[in-house]
């Protein structure tokens, strides 16, 4: 390659960046980017919170994110994810989902909870007073999942949950489009060998390097048995289980042994932000995908990743 055209790309690539790096800067850090808004509603049989952008910014429609909760983690231990992830412009939707699963009564999501997203999202969008009538991409819904709820969010994302993650086979609602989970895996107790996850919508999973639930090489076995790119996967590094959660070890959820080295917060607002980020890639965000796609691993100290396009 000759030299002068080498380094017009070298100067290209590092514009790029200069400006991917302006529009993202504030968010890298983990700043607040836009009020949030939050109210309380019914989705399906279950009480939810609802957080969304205040207008008039960002510009609208808004998709709608689905928080899939980790077994027996309560819904109120999401607020600062879910908050943040608001920020970049979507509508999250944190339901608390009762059940009995195994004799055991709880805290343990169900597939059907994506179609009761979209109905949802539907008849609020013609509510009157709503804070986010008419605000809804009602065609559009993304899923961030914790621990079970990625499990089962992986089943969704193949386009049918099947037990334990739905009491029936439950196909996955057409609006689905893309997801990113933490923490989640689908290893089996014989060990890390995987079978090929089939998914129909692009995956992204954001793996704590200290987890002690659900390990580092299961989440690696799965992100690599994952057929259909684009994929990405997330090492952020510190975080253990609950790296994604208001405070570590929630009441009620199985206790994490393995410490975390990283900053609560910080751990909370790296995954909000890879998270938001590789949704908003995929729905063709421009700043975003030149964030996931490169520039993010290079500006973002606590995290490693592996991209698949």
């Amino acid at each position: 390659m000759p030299a002068d055209l080498s380094r017009r790309r070298l100067l290209a690539t590092a514009g790029a960046a200069v400006v991917a790096g302006t529009l993202l800067a504030p968010r890298a850090a983990g700043a607040a980017q836009r009020e949030v808004g939050v109210f309380a509603t019914t989705i399906g049989p279950d009480p939810a919170d609802v957080y969304h952008p205040v207008t008039p910014s960002p510009p609208r429609p808004w998709p709608v994110v689905l928080v899939l909760q980790g077994a027996n983690v309560d819904k109120g231990q999401y607020a600062e994810l879910a908050r943040q992830v608001a920020g970049y412009g979507f509508v999250v939707v944190v339901p608390n989902h009762f059940r009995v699963l195994y004799g055991q009564p709880g805290l343990f999501v169900v597939g059907a909870q994506a179609q009761w997203t979209v109905d949802w999202a539907v008849a609020e969008q013609g509510r009157a007073g709503s804070p986010v009538a008419g605000a809804l991409d009602v065609a559009t819904l993304l899923l961030f999942g914790h621990s079970f709820g990625g499990a089962a969010g992986l089943g969704l994302t193949t386009g049918l949950s099947t037990p334990p993650f739905s009491d029936v086979p439950t196909p996955a609602p057409a609006q689905l489009r893309a997801a990113a989970f933490f923490g989640t895996n689908n290893v089996g107790p014989g060990g890390p060998a995987v079978p090929p996850v089939a998914n129909l919508v692009p995956v992204a999973l954001i793996q704590g390097s200290t987890d002690g639930i659900a390990s580092p090489a299961n989440g690696l076995a799965t992100f690599q048995a994952l057929q259909a790119p684009p994929k990405l996967y997330v090492d952020l590094q510190g975080a253990n289980h609950y790296g994604v959660t208001d405070v570590q070890n929630p009441p009620g959820a199985r206790p994490e042994t393995a410490p975390q080295t990283l900053d609560q917060a910080v751990s909370v607002a790296t995954c909000a932000r890879w998270g938001a980020l590789w949704l908003r890639a995929q729905l063709g965000d421009p700043a975003a995908r030149a964030w996931v796609y490169g520039l993010g691993d290079v500006v973002d100290r606590n995290v490693t990743t592996q991209v698949v396009r």
